[in-house]
C-alpha cells in the first residue's frame, strides 16, 4: 500500500463523510499527513439530518499519534467514556448504555460491570470455543469448498464469528440469520447496501436494537429458570459479592458482544484474507508452518486491518494533550487506525509481516480500563479460521477487488470474491 493524500491538509476532513467514500490509500494518506503535521487537530462536526432531532455535537479533537492515544487511554479519571465511546455524536445516555453497555462507563460502574462478566470470559470460554468453533468451520467450509469460488465474506468471514457467538451463548439456531441482520444494522446503517435510502437510520437502528434485547430477555427469562451450560446462563447467574446484572444490563451487554464480537472478528477475517492474497510470499511462509507463526500473523492481521477505527474519550477537566489546551467537555477522537500505522512505533508500517515483533497494536484499544475484554476470544477465532483455510482450501486466491464497508467507524469490507481448487466435503 502507498499512502497519498492529493492535496493539502487542510482538505483533510475526518468529520465529513465524503472523506470515508474516499479510496483507502487516500485516506491512509491523510492520517499520516495529519500525524506528521498535525496530529492534534480539530474538526468542525454536525449530525447527520437523520440523527439531529436525537443527537448533538459540536466538533472534536482527532487525535492520530500513538503516543497520544496511549496516554489518553491511560487517564480514565480526565478522559471520560461516559459521554459516548463508539460515536462522536451525542446521545441521550439511555441510549448509549443501551447499544454500549460498560464501553460507555466509568468507574465504578464500568468496574462493576467488567467484574460481573470477566468470569465468562475466561480459560472455560476459551476452551469451550475451540470445539465450537471447529464445527462452525467445518460446515462453513463444507458448504462452499465443492464450487471451487464464493464471496468469502458473505459466506465464510461474516457467518462464523456471529454462529461461534451464538452457540456459546446458546441462541436457538433458526434465530441465527435473525442475529446476524440486526448486527449488520447496529455497526452499518451508513451503508446504503444495509440501509436503503429514505429509511431512517435512527429508527432502524432502535428497532434492531430492540428486537436484539427482547430476544435476550426471553433466553434469560427461560435460563433463570432452566439453566444450561451456555453464555447467558452463566451471565444470568453471575455475581460478584452478591451484586448480580439486570435486564437491562444484560440486554445491553448482550447487544454489545454480538455486534461488537462478531463485526471486529468478522473484518479482521476478511482484510486478512485480502492482504495475504497481495503478499502471496507471507501466505506461503504461514503455510509452511501454520502453529509457528500463528501468533505473530494474527497480531499483524489486527495492527492492517484495525477493525475499530476510532473510540472516543470526554474530557473531565481542562488538559493538554500534544501542546494543545483541551477544555472540560470537549470530545477527543482516537483514531486506532492510524496509531496502528504510526512511524515512530513501527518500523515500515506499511509493510505487511507476519513475523513482525514487537507488534504493539492497539486493534483492541490501548492498556487502560477500557481493553477489549474479548481480545482473546477474538485472536483464537482468527487462528482457527486459517488453520482450517490453510489445511481445506490451500490454493485460495482473492479474484476481486475488496468492496469496502461505508462507515467511520469499522473498517470492514462487504464482499470479496475467492476462487479455488473444488474438493470434496468433509475431508
Amino acid at each position: 500500500m502507498q499512502p497519498c493524500w492529493p492535496g493539502p491538509i487542510d482538505e483533510i476532513n475526518l468529520a465529513s463523510e465524503d472523506f470515508w467514500r474516499r479510496p483507502i490509500e487516500e485516506r491512509e494518506g491523510a492520517f499520516q499527513l495529519l500525524r506528521r503535521e498535525r496530529p492534534v487537530a480539530f474538526f468542525e462536526s454536525s449530525p447527520p439530518p437523520a440523527w439531529r432531532e436525537l443527537a448533538q455535537t459540536a466538533g472534536f479533537w482527532a487525535l492520530t499519534r500513538y503516543a497520544d492515544i496511549e496516554s489518553v487511554s491511560r487517564q480514565p479519571e480526565v478522559f471520560s467514556s461516559a459521554a459516548g465511546a463508539t460515536t462522536i455524536l451525542d446521545l441521550p445516555a439511555p441510549l448509549l448504555e443501551f447499544f454500549g453497555s460498560f464501553i460507555h462507563m466509568d468507574d465504578p460502574l464500568h468496574m462493576r460491570l467488567r467484574k460481573i462478566v470477566s468470569p465468562a470470559f475466561g480459560p472455560r470460554c476459551l476452551k469451550d470455543l475451540e470445539h465450537v468453533a471447529q464445527g462452525i468451520l467445518a460446515e462453513a467450509i463444507d458448504a462452499v469448498v465443492e464450487k471451487g469460488e464464493c464471496d468469502l465474506v458473505t459466506e465464510l468471514c461474516a457467518p462464523f464469528p456471529i454462529l461461534v457467538i451464538c452457540k456459546l451463548l446458546g441462541i436457538p439456531e433458526s434465530q441465527y440469520a435473525f442475529v446476524l441482520e440486526r448486527t449488520n444494522v447496529i455497526l452499518g446503517a451508513s451503508d446504503p447496501e444495509i440501509l436503503k435510502p429514505g429509511e431512517n437510520a435512527v429508527q432502524a437502528l432502535l428497532t434492531a436494537g430492540s428486537e436484539l434485547a427482547e430476544l435476550l430477555k426471553q433466553l434469560a427469562a427461560k435460563r433463570r429458570s432452566e439453566p444450561t451450560d451456555d453464555l447467558i446462563s452463566v451471565l444470568v447467574h453471575a455475581e460478584v459479592d452478591g451484586d448480580h446484572m439486570s435486564d437491562a444490563e444484560l440486554a445491553a451487554f448482550f447487544i454489545l458482544l454480538v455486534t461488537t464480537g462478531n463485526e471486529t472478528t468478522r473484518h479482521a477475517l476478511s482484510h486478512g484474507l485480502h492482504v495475504l492474497s497481495q503478499h502471496p510470499e507471507q501466505r506461503a511462509l504461514w503455510q509452511s508452518d501454520v502453529e509457528g507463526y500463528a501468533t505473530s500473523a494474527i497480531e499483524e492481521i489486527l495492527r492492517w486491518s484495525s477493525p475499530v477505527i476510532f473510540m472516543r474519550r470526554t474530557t473531565r477537566r481542562r488538559t493538554q494533550i500534544g501542546g494543545h489546551t483541551i477544555e472540560e467537555g470537549e470530545k477527543v477522537v482516537m483514531y486506532y487506525a492510524s496509531a496502528n500505522r504510526d512511524e515512530a512505533v513501527f518500523e515500515d508500517p506499511y509493510r505487511f509481516d507476519i513475523r513482525r515483533a514487537p507488534n504493539r497494536h492497539i486493534a483492541f484499544g490501548a492498556p487502560g480500563a477500557h481493553y477489549c475484554l474479548g481480545a482473546q476470544l477474538a485472536k483464537r477465532e482468527i487462528g482457527l479460521f486459517f488453520g482450517a483455510l490453510f489445511r481445506r482450501i490451500p490454493d485460495l486466491e482473492v479474484v476481486s477487488e475488496p468492496e469496502r464497508l461505508r462507515s467511520h467507524f469499522i473498517h470492514g469490507i462487504k464482499h470479496l470474491r475467492g476462487s479455488f481448487t473444488p474438493s470434496a466435503r468433509g475431508v
